[in-house]
């Protein structure tokens, strides 16, 4: 090789994602699995074969949540529903109790519906193939191609956020997240071997867990040291690229609690559709832009002495950060109920469907 043409190929190598990556075998990586894989509660271990309810819940639960908090709640599932027919027999208001706190409610919706889908058009027995799945309510790409490779070996590539981030490092992806993730599926999809699909969906999920992490990744341990072209650049945490996030807009309104001597509590539930539906809420004005406190008390479910609980609940959603303003109330045990609401046991209140920002304002409440 010509000097000149040494020097346009370490320019290419420099360049990032112009020039492809040394070799990154999947047998590194899965020979790397086999001796540092994760025990997680629905993982099947090694030479077992992993079933298809388990993997489908924990993927849902794992959809914007992560491994410690989604733990907790895929144990009290099993317990409550060891079974999809078990699931799928429930009441939703059920799922949504057992769901509260996880976030995302729509999760819970769709993990209900699926469940019944499966039992009312499959039998009980989940599809296989990733198109099938994908027919299936809240399953979308990444969880259609996460219950083919990880339950039934299919050849399938599931990319989710620590995938994304090895991937666009192995090949140093310059165009930012959103607009790249076509780009880093596909890179990924080359690198899955035909056979042990499942196991490298898992490897690529646990090295992006444990080994290249957002921050100070722990390169001289990665199986892919050698191939990685963000490593050799040494700009390792600057991948993936990313775009600017825009911020939603500030909404704010209030929110009353009403409790009654013996403790019970007023709620209502949200509509069946839009922003946590379904879920049980104390009594709100509407969230807006331009929510003004002078006149809030007209806006009270009931007529009563209020107290305005002293600094406001902070709470932000996917697109906009919402604070509310508290007001409570004691009333007496024979007080009327408002239309569309009704009255808590003080014993229920703890395994109620209430969402985190719920669960912020009763507790904020009890403050001051």
């Amino acid at each position: 090789m010509t000097l000149a043409n040494r020097r346009s190929r370490k320019k290419r190598d420099e360049s990032g994602d112009c020039a492809p990556p040394a070799v990154a075998p999947a047998a590194a990586l899965l020979a790397w699995y086999d001796r540092h894989r994760r025990r997680l509660p629905w993982r099947a271990e090694s030479g077992e074969r992993s079933d298809p309810y388990r993997v489908w819940l924990s993927e849902i639960m794992l959809q914007q949540t992560n491994v410690k908090t989604a733990g907790p709640y895929y144990e009290r599932f099993l317990r409550r529903w060891p079974t999809i027919a078990e699931l799928a027999a429930d009441r939703l208001e059920e799922v949504l109790k057992l769901w509260a706190g996880l976030g995302y409610y729509a999760r819970a919706r769709n993990l209900h519906a699926c469940a019944r889908a499966v039992v009312h058009d499959h039998g009980g027995r989940f599809p296989q193939t990733e198109a099938d799945l994908l027919a299936l309510p809240g399953i979308g790409a990444y969880t259609a191609a996460a219950i083919a490779a990880i339950a039934f070996d299919r050849k399938a590539t599931p990319v989710d956020g620590n995938i994304e981030r090895v991937v666009a490092r192995l090949h140093a992806v310059e165009e930012p997240l959103p607009r790249s993730k076509p780009k880093i599926r596909a890179l990924a999809a080359a690198l899955t071997p035909d056979r042990r699909a499942g196991d490298f969906a898992q490897a690529m999920m646990d090295l992006g867990a444990t080994i290249c992490t957002p921050k100070r990744p722990a390169c001289a341990l990665c199986p892919w040291h050698a191939p990685c072209i963000a490593r050799k650049r040494a700009d390792i945490e600057s991948f993936p690229r990313k775009a600017p996030k825009a911020e939603g807009k500030l909404r704010r309104g209030a929110a009353f609690v009403v409790t009654r001597a013996d403790g019970a509590l007023l709620v209502r539930t949200r509509p069946d559709k839009g922003l946590l539906a379904k879920m049980t809420e104390v009594p709100t004005t509407e969230w807006t832009h331009h929510f003004d406190e002078a006149d809030v008390l007209t806006t009270a479910p009931l007529a009563a002495q209020w107290h305005r609980v002293a600094g406001l609940v902070t709470h932000t959603f996917t697109h906009f950060p919402l604070e509310l303003a508290v007001y409570r109330t004691r009333v007496g045990n024979h007080t009327q109920v408002p239309d569309g609401m009704r009255w808590i046991a003080a014993a229920e209140i703890e395994g109620e469907a209430f969402p985190n920002v719920m669960r912020k304002v009763i507790a904020h409440s009890e403050r001051g």
